[in-house]
């Protein structure tokens, strides 16, 4: 299965971001509750990018290795970055208004979490993997 790439603007590319993520682990044959977790973290993800940025974009494609069957996601923007990222990794931090979930919940939905941000430019890439023995 080839990559996607999902433009975020609006509520509604969550929906075809999570069925791409869900496609792609069905693909390499992830069972349905890694196809939910990959759906969920994803949809986290879009939201903060909608929430603060407005728009940005989602990357999801087969990151496979001899050792691994893997399905890595990028999500990115352009907007104001993470001011404080230990601090938006821990429960309960938003500044949003929100319950400070999204990131902490992310990253043990999935197996890595790499987050690159600045004002203009931020990346966050996570990965559901299994071993292919």
């Amino acid at each position: 299965m080839k990559a996607s790439r999902v433009e975020i603007r609006d509520r509604t590319d969550v929906v075809t971001a999570r069925r791409d993520g869900r496609d792609m682990a069905r693909a390499l044959g992830f069972g349905s509750a890694d196809q939910t977790r990959l759906a969920t973290a994803i949809s986290e993800l879009i939201r903060n990018v909608i929430q603060y940025a407005g728009f940005g974009f989602c990357v999801i494609e087969n990151a496979s290795s001899p050792e691994f069957v893997e399905v890595r996601v990028v999500v990115g923007d352009s907007g104001p970055g993470i001011p404080d990222l230990q601090e938006a990794l821990r429960d309960g931090f938003s500044t949003g208004g929100g319950l400070g979930s999204g990131l902490p919940r992310t990253r043990r939905l999935v197996h890595s979490l790499d987050i690159i941000s600045e004002p203009g430019n931020t990346r966050v890439e996570i990965t559901v993997r299994r071993s292919r023995s």
